[in-house]
């Protein structure tokens, strides 16, 4: 069989340019993702949003090197932190510190906005993430489950991870509703960000059912997401018509009323999605027909070869726990005779290329890649590590930094709170001992929320 473009199978076609038409026009060729957001809520009714700063001391930071991620780096800096915010950062001599602040001199340090991690399931002592009794499970969440003194959390906070979608497990196709939670606070109320963070939804790889029932293979279980996802938008669509005055109040629903919130484009839809044909699932199913805010949360195997389909969709990729996909040259689509080739996952997503088709295709570009670790199937304070095997395998070191900070803020629109080392964010930081992408590097110090989370000590070192 010879290869051949994706997006010239008249189908995908279709499907592409009417994503396409949802979007601002492209700017050229070097244009990255735009991401599918929906029309943002004029007010939240779903959604529950944590504190927007908490009480922490006036702090002056110095270190060798400051990663602002999106402006340049500043050599001999210190950033200025009060009650959870940045309120100042920059070159050290230039920078004064105010009466009352405490001066930490962090020597040679540097300073990286705390990382943000899109697949995690250890904020909780207990493992309790599946309820597979149903295949759709929208009455479930995680929130009641956040455990701050849990050790894996502590680990995150050694390894530098900041903030996390806690989800539930991918043991059924939909899990139910995830938390975006910092991995320090006094309690979990001061640690949320919002809830929920997102729909937990896993279209294979997981929750196959083996007893017959109407999960057993791909065609059910997307017929089962469908017909929970259509009792959603008939819920939501009352609600609409009672607030114009146009039918009664409808009576709530807890199985359905989260569900509201994804058709108000509150927050996204998380799909563990993998594999070409069921990421292609993903995208056409949640995305084009029902219009979610989609991020897929996995995009492991050969669904790189949907690189430019995701990216005119809107589409935003964490990737992982894989971060390469050994290609046979065997597989559909790869054309006869073809050599194999072991792909680097998010460098493949990231630019696009031939992937075994006649014709290069786009790829997410610099805004549309992240990297995950799926914690605890990749440690949780791995996450860096996954990042260097991400840029070992092709991916550009300084999208690599992009790909564990801002970008997955950016994919969840809590980008005006952290990802980035500015003026007015959430005070999250981590003091690395050199480059945190090097495996050689660790955490000496991190700071959630303007409060110290973590020291290092060099006498019993975590890592």
């Amino acid at each position: 069989m010879s290869s051949f473009r994706p997006n010239s199978c008249a189908a995908l076609a279709v499907l592409a340019l009417t994503a396409a038409a949802s979007l601002p026009a492209q700017e050229g060729e070097e244009r990255s993702i735009d991401i599918y957001y929906g029309s943002k809520p004029t007010e939240y009714q779903v959604a529950i949003w944590g504190p927007d700063s908490v009480p922490s001391p006036g702090y002056a930071f110095r270190c060798a090197r400051i990663l602002p991620v999106t402006s340049e780096p500043i050599e001999d800096g210190v950033v200025l932190t009060r009650n959870g915010k940045i309120v100042a950062y920059g070159k050290a001599d230039e920078i004064a510190v105010p009466d009352g602040f405490e001066v930490m001199d962090l020597g040679d340090t540097w300073c990286v906005p705390g990382l943000v991690e899109l697949h995690c399931h250890i904020a909780a002592d207990g493992f309790d993430l599946n309820d597979t009794v149903h295949q759709t499970n929208p009455e479930m969440r995680t929130l009641d489950l956040i455990t701050m003194g849990h050790q894996q959390m502590v680990d995150a906070r050694a390894g530098g991870v900041t903030t996390v979608l806690y989800i539930p497990g991918s043991g059924s196709n939909m899990g139910g509703f995830g938390t975006l939670t910092k991995t320090w606070g006094r309690n979990p109320q001061e640690a949320l960000i919002r809830f929920p963070g997102c729909l937990k939804v896993a279209q294979a790889g997981n929750p196959e059912r083996r007893s017959g029932d109407l999960g057993l293979g791909p065609m059910g279980m997307n017929e089962g997401l469908r017909l929970t996802f259509e009792q959603g938008k008939a819920y939501h669509e009352e609600w609409v018509a009672w607030e114009k005055g146009e039918g009664p109040k409808p009576e709530k629903k807890a199985n359905l009323e989260l569900l509201r919130g994804l058709f108000r484009h509150e927050y996204p839809v998380a799909v563990h999605t993998q594999i070409y044909q069921v990421a292609q699932q993903t995208i056409r199913q949640l995305r084009l027909e029902l219009g979610l805010w989609t991020v897929i949360v996995h995009g492991t195997f050969d669904a790189y070869r949907l690189s430019e389909f995701a990216q005119v969709s809107g589409v935003p990729i964490a990737n992982g726990p894989r971060q390469y996909h050994f290609d046979s040259g065997r597989g559909w689509g790869s054309g006869s005779g073809a050599e194999s080739s072991f792909v680097g996952l998010a460098d493949a997503w990231y630019s696009g290329g031939q992937h075994g088709w006649q014709e290069p295709v786009k790829g997410v570009g610099i805004d549309g890649i992240a990297v995950n670790t799926d914690s605890p199937v990749v440690a949780q304070e791995e996450l860096t590590l996954q990042c260097a095997m991400a840029v070992r395998l092709g991916l550009p070191d300084a999208v690599g930094l992009r790909a564990l900070t801002i970008n997955p803020a950016r994919f969840m629109r809590i980008d005006d709170r952290v990802g980035s080392i500015e003026v007015g964010k959430d005070a999250d930081m981590a003091f690395w001992s050199g480059d945190p992408i090097d495996p050689r590097s660790h955490v000496r110090m991190t700071v959630i929320n303007g409060n110290v989370a973590y020291r290092r000590d060099p006498r019993h070192p975590r890592f």
